[in-house]
This record gives C-alpha cells, sequence and structure tokens, in this order.
C-alpha cells in the first residue's frame, strides 16, 4: 500500500473512533443525573419516549466496543501499513510442513516481517494437524482394511470422515438417497471387497447409462421397461400393451452386454443387479423407463487428492464395516 493510502486509512479509521468516543462522553454529560417521568415532548403513534439517561450498562458496552477498536487495530495489521504487535507467519515450509517465524529470509536476501495475517492460515492448521495424527494415519495405513474395519478407534475416525465428507451425498447414515447407493447393504455397483471400496474412493466412479429412446423407440421403452422388471418380480401395469418377449429380444441385443444376459449385472462396468429390488433410480414403471429413454449419468467424486491415501484407507475400512454389519445380521 502506498504511503498516501497507508495514512488515508489510518486517519479515517482513527478520526472515526475519536469521533464517535466524543459523541458518546459529550451526550452523557449533558443528560439528567437521575429518572424522570417528563418526556422529550414528542410522541410517535401515540408512544413517548422518557427522558432518562441512557443505562450504566448500555453506556458501557458502548466504551467496550472502542477500546476492542483500538485493541484490535494495535493487535492485528488494519491501520494502512501497520503490521501489528501480534508474531505473523508469511511463509510456509512445504517440504517440513511448518510454518516459519515472523523474519523471513527469502529470495535475493530480501528479510520480510509480514505481521499477522491469515494468509496461508489453512495451510499452517494442517500441518499442525498432520504433525499430530499424521502418525496414527500411518498406523492404520500399514494394516489390512479389513483388520481396520474391526478397531473401535478406528471406525470412530473414519465415521468422522464419513461425516465430513460423504453424508451429504449418503445421509448421516449412509442408506443412501434417490440417485446415492446404500451403504450398509451388500449391493455394490463395483464390488464390495475392502481394496475396491478403497480404489472406488480413491479415484471416483462415472457412470455411464446411454440413452435409448432414439435407438429402440418408446415401444422399445415400454417393452424393455416391463421385461426389465419382470427380473425382480415386479407387476407391470395393465392395458399398456407391453409385450416382454420382445422386451427380452431388445434386451438381448442391446442390454446384455453390460447387464449379462441373465440382467444380474457386472461390477468391473458398474453395470447395476437388475434381478434384485435394489433399484437406485427407482423401480416404478415410469422411472424404469425415464432411465431407459434419457440415461443416468452419476458420479463419484474421487478423494485421493483431497484426502490422501491414508484417511482414505480408514474411510474405506468404516465404509466396508457398514456392509459387514449387514451380513451378520
Amino acid at each position: 500500500m502506498t504511503t498516501f493510502w497507508s495514512w488515508y486509512v489510518t486517519i479515517l479509521s482513527l478520526g472515526t473512533i475519536f469521533a464517535l468516543t466524543w459523541l458518546i462522553f459529550s451526550t452523557r454529560r449533558g443528560q439528567r443525573p437521575d429518572t424522570t417521568e417528563e418526556t422529550v415532548g414528542h410522541s410517535f403513534d401515540g408512544i413517548e419516549e422518557y427522558d432518562n439517561p441512557l443505562p450504566k450498562w448500555w453506556f458501557m458496552l458502548f466504551v467496550g466496543t472502542i477500546v476492542f477498536a483500538l485493541g484490535y487495530l494495535v493487535l492485528y495489521p488494519g491501520l494502512g501499513n501497520w503490521k501489528g504487535l501480534l508474531p505473523g507467519y508469511d511463509y510456509l515450509d512445504t517440504e517440513a510442513k511448518t510454518p516459519f517465524a515472523a523474519d523471513v529470509q527469502v529470495a535475493g536476501g530480501e528479510v520480510r516481517n509480514a505481521g499477522w495475517t491469515g494468509v496461508h492460515q489453512w495451510e499452517k492448521e494442517m500441518a499442525r494437524a498432520d504433525a499430530e495424527y499424521g502418525p496414527i494415519f500411518a498406523k492404520y495405513a500399514a494394516m489390512p482394511i479389513e483388520q481396520v474395519a474391526q478397531d473401535e478407534q478406528a471406525l470412530k475416525m473414519g465415521g468422522r470422515l464419513f461425516a465430513s465428507n460423504c453424508s451429504v451425498c449418503h445421509g448421516s447414515d449412509a442408506k443412501g438417497a434417490y440417485g446415492f447407493p446404500n451403504l450398509t447393504d451388500n449391493d455394490w455397483l463395483w464390488g464390495g471387497e475392502a481394496e475396491t471400496i478403497k480404489t472406488t474412493i480413491l479415484g471416483g466412479r462415472q457412470a455411464a447409462m446411454p440413452a435409448w429412446k432414439d435407438i429402440i423407440g418408446e415401444d422399445g421403452i415400454k417393452h424393455v421397461a416391463g421385461y426389465v422388471r419382470s427380473f425382480s418380480g415386479l407387476k407391470n401395469p395393465e392395458d399398456t400393451g407391453i409385450d416382454l418377449a420382445k422386451g427380452k429380444e431388445i434386451f438381448a441385443t442391446n442390454c446384455a452386454v453390460c447387464h449379462g444376459p441373465e440382467g444380474k449385472g457386472q461390477h468391473a462396468m458398474g453395470a447395476p443387479n437388475l434381478t434384485d429390488r435394489i433399484w437406485l433410480y427407482g423401480s416404478s414403471f415410469a422411472q424404469v423407463q425415464q432411465t431407459l429413454r434419457y440415461g443416468r449419468n452419476g458420479q463419484m467424486p474421487a478423494q485421493e487428492a483431497f484426502l490422501g491415501n491414508d484417511k482414505v484407507h480408514l474411510l474405506a475400512a468404516y465404509v466396508y464395516s457398514l456392509s459387514q454389519q449387514t451380513e451378520e445380521k
């Protein structure tokens, strides 16, 4: 900041504070010392105001805000080029993951005292957290996921990671919602093995159910929807002209390559099993037609860059444990 603007901000800020201080004390001096039944002489909708002094506690609140403002301006940067009295950290040693002190030797021999600043605050907090919790995460990362899933402390940590990063889509109870898989059952689009779950969380998944309306037409959509629903024993609406034989023929030609000839799906392609009663986008005749007509493109975002391998390892153990509990029941 240039010298002009530094002085401009300083004079404006301090001038405002001192003007308000004068206003508070000058009006306080002109008030009567005791309470009265007299009014100030005006009314609004029949409401009148007593000509009483400002309560002392209220006056002290004003004084407190002024003291706080002055203290804040002394401790923190804000008055032009004033750096504040608090020590600051302007740079972060990314290799050691520790903050430098306020006086930092940078390129060219320059020494910069930045004062307190919020710059790199998140990185500094993460560096402190990594130093404290990194060894714990590393310990669990060296263990097989199946073993971690049996550790009570690890599951608590994994549960907190899930609540912070996954519950917004899969729900706080991990039972999913429309378009978001239930993680507590044993129905897995990409496989429910421990390492497969970790791979899913690390790299994410991209579903790709193509739209079929321009290929098989509306009649084909109707026949295939009825045929697919029959896999799981669902009754189709009457008087719709559904031909299951035609639906079977169209399914074998266009759908079996992903879902298999028996409709049991393939984990390698993320193609769902159509023979159970678990439907990610609904199982009604209208919903199945909608899926066939326009396709689906659900996406599971990759978490490796955000959480790192060690945290994902814990998170995978937690998710894996949810389906294991279902198996035990």
